[in-house]
């Protein structure tokens, strides 16, 4: 989450008179993430989350993102849900921006996760799977291995500012994976972007998952390659196999992996370090003036990269079989 689109107070009035939420009490702008501009309300209704909708997201995948939240909701999956004004329409236009409404859910994010979490996370993600199993919209996932080259391409002339021979060594990763990138595994709804700020805890237990902005149709056990990377790495860039042992402990406890998801996991695992690499590297180099934004460092990424380059089977990331 984050602020890129300021509104007045004049607008946000006349947006929210669309809705039955009640008066506006106080709204605060949200720093955390790099995608659309966030803002939480606290209004006679309660508190929400307005989202305003940024140029990397298409306007055209937003009913995409709507109908899923709904979707999920119905499976049993506690997320996010959007608010329809009188009109009954999920979405609307605040500042320029496609905008939406959703609702507040209670709990806090873990800054240092624990390997009990981390099961519950591959719980989760497992549920996560089963319950989009029958969704009926499909997405195609523009950040995945073909969507790579752009990135590399937008950032390789000034890569060398975060790490002189970055682009060397982003070069030849992106020629491998392109070359190694797994085919015909499992597929269906994944979210795509579960790190710990999308992920809710309340009395020790998982309470909630959130923005689903990068959720698409792509290989499942990518999605757990993420999670690998974004939950099971300490903050030296070494991984925690008790962490990473308690997420695929927890997913296959819902949903066990294929022979075939089993051998991809050290590709898929890299090619997930390569993506957030150059994404946050494209953000990095790209801060957009006056925005009230962090762009997160792509060293860090760096790092799980080279540890990723030195795995050749599943059970370096605690998979017990």
């Amino acid at each position: 989450m984050a602020v890129y689109t300021e509104v007045s107070d004049e607008e946000l009035a006349a947006f929210l008179d669309g809705y039955d939420i009640g008066g506006l009490l106080s709204c605060k702008g949200i720093a955390e993430g790099v995608e659309n501009s966030n803002f939480l309300l606290h209004t006679g209704g309660g508190y929400f989350i307005l989202t305003l909708y940024e140029k990397r997201v298409d306007a055209n995948d937003l009913p995409f993102f709507i109908g899923l939240m709904e979707h999920l909701a119905r499976r049993g999956v506690n997320c996010p849900q959007p608010v329809r004004n009188r009109a009954g329409e999920a979405l609307g236009e605040l500042a320029g921006r496609p905008a939406a409404i959703v609702t507040f859910l209670d709990g806090m994010w873990s800054k240092r996760p624990d390997a009990r979490q981390c099961g519950m996370v591959g719980q989760a993600l497992a549920r996560l799977h089963a319950a989009g199993a029958d969704f009926a919209m499909s997405r195609a996932n523009a950040l995945s291995v073909e969507g790579w080259g752009p990135l590399f391409r937008a950032a390789e002339t000034r890569a060398d500012e975060v790490l002189p021979g970055l682009p060397v060594l982003l070069a030849g990763e992106l020629a491998r994976l392109q070359h190694d990138w797994p085919t015909g595994l499992p597929r269906g709804i994944i979210h795509a972007d579960l790190f710990p700020d999308n992920v809710f805890f309340l009395g020790g237990k998982l309470s909630g998952l959130i923005d689903f902005y990068f959720a698409c149709t792509d290989a499942l056990a990518y999605d757990l390659a993420i999670c690998l990377n974004a939950w099971c790495f300490e903050a030296d860039a070494s991984f925690n196999i008790t962490k990473g042992m308690a997420m695929l402990d927890g997913y296959e406890s819902i949903r066990r992996l294929d022979d075939a998801e089993v051998a991809a996991l050290p590709v898929l695992a890299r090619g997930a370090a390569l993506r957030f690499l150059l994404t946050r590297l494209v953000d990095w180099l790209n801060r957009p003036e006056g925005a009230l934004v962090r762009p997160k460092d792509p060293m860090e990424y760096v790092k799980k990269l080279r540890f990723h380059q030195q795995v050749t089977d599943a059970r370096d990331y605690g998979l017990r079989r």
